[in-house]
């Protein structure tokens, strides 16, 4: 078989990954604006006091079985971020365990009583009731020695 041959056999895969990827990133774009709006629709403010909040498995947690038997077998091996927190609703005080992406989990403080915006288990969003909430400081990226001298040599600081 010629060298072009093969070229265009390489070329005709490499197509046929690019459409299918295409395809299924389309599909699960509208998965996830799916998935969006049921959050947007179920979400409600409730005031929260943080007692804890650490990235552990699901079934270290402290959720339901219910929650655990709905979990995807894929996600049921995996960390999440978990919130503890006590909760105020109109019979009381009670003590829940909350998922949220690890935006949401950096600014939570702990020991302390914040506004959260809470779809079922999920926290969107927090916002401080008393003062400001403290966003963690970026780490600066370490600097290799060429980078320093060049910067040496320009005369930055």
């Amino acid at each position: 078989m010629p060298w072009w041959g093969v070229l265009i056999i390489i070329a005709v895969i490499v197509a046929a990954a690019g459409a299918a990827l295409y395809f299924i990133g389309k599909k699960t774009e509208k998965k996830q604006a799916e998935q969006q709006a049921q959050i947007e629709a179920a979400k409600q403010n409730v005031t929260l006091l943080v007692i804890d909040k650490k990235k552990v498995k699901l079934k270290d947690a402290g959720f339901p079985d219910i929650v655990l038997q709905q979990t995807p077998k894929l996600f049921r091996g995996r960390k999440f971020y978990v919130v503890k927190g006590r909760v105020n609703t109109g019979r009381g005080a009670m003590v829940s365990s909350f998922i949220c992406d690890k935006d949401v989990f950096e600014i939570i403080p702990v020991k302390k009583e914040v506004k959260a915006t809470v779809s079922g288990l999920y926290i969107t969003s927090v916002k401080a009731i008393r003062g400001s909430l403290e966003t963690p400081a970026k780490s600066k990226k370490k600097s290799s020695k060429l980078e320093e001298l060049l910067r040496k040599g320009r005369g930055e600081a």
